[in-house]
């Protein structure tokens, strides 16, 4: 971590995160964490926090909870929500699908967004992908009836497949008729704009709970 990061940490994290791991059995009391009984979205991978920030500021009636591995992200995030004065968003360091198995119930989220997830581009390495069909079922479970979970990768063949897994998850249904169009208020963030330079497409699916 950088000076100001770990400084971050060390004023924040006690009152904006916890980890995964040392989670108290059972669901994660959301209501009592946020002090507000709100939707809650859970942001899966927040990276640097560029998006999440900005996004958790734009929905001020959604208690917003970003779960990563990346301590200095983490921390770099808790910089941003202090700069915007942000008071509903909280943060998990661990696995999300820890995370979900255990301390989140089944039908209790608003809705579950994962931006740019590692596509691990070798063909050797693709079973290391996030979005597989267990995990999109668990994340289907975990959404409330009509909860929306928002995909977006700018790997061609990562889109594909998260395509054909969503689209194969009996709980979902796709809000649009293959790709949805790039929702307007999503940053567009550095690493997007490196990513078009690139010649790589983005790609946005969103699908709702049935």
């Amino acid at each position: 971590m950088t000076v100001g990061q770990a400084r971050a940490w060390e004023r924040h994290w006690p009152r904006l995160g916890r980890e995964v791991t040392e989670l108290p059995p059972g669901p994660v009391d959301m209501a009592g964490w946020f002090g507000r009984e709100a939707p809650v979205l859970l942001e899966i991978g927040s990276g640097m926090g560029e998006t999440t920030a900005r996004l958790a500021e734009a929905a001020p009636e959604l208690n917003y909870l970003a779960v990563e591995v990346y301590p200095p992200g983490l921390a770099q995030l808790m910089m941003r929500a202090e700069e915007l004065g942000l008071s509903n968003l909280r943060l998990l360091r661990g696995d999300a699908v820890v995370l979900l198995e255990r301390h989140v119930p089944a039908g209790s989220l608003h809705g579950v967004r994962i931006f740019y997830p590692d596509p691990w581009p070798k063909k050797k390495h693709h079973k290391r992908r996030l979005v597989q069909p267990s995990f999109v079922a668990l994340v289907a479970s975990r959404l409330e009836p009509g909860g929306r979970v928002h995909l977006a990768t700018d790997w061609a063949d990562y889109a594909d497949q998260m395509l054909e897994v969503l689209s194969a998850e009996p709980l979902l249904r796709n809000v649009y008729d293959g790709w949805a169009p790039r929702p307007s208020w999503r940053p567009l963030t550095k690493f997007e704009s490196r990513a078009e330079e690139a010649g790589r497409v983005s790609r946005d699916l969103i699908f709702e709970r049935r």
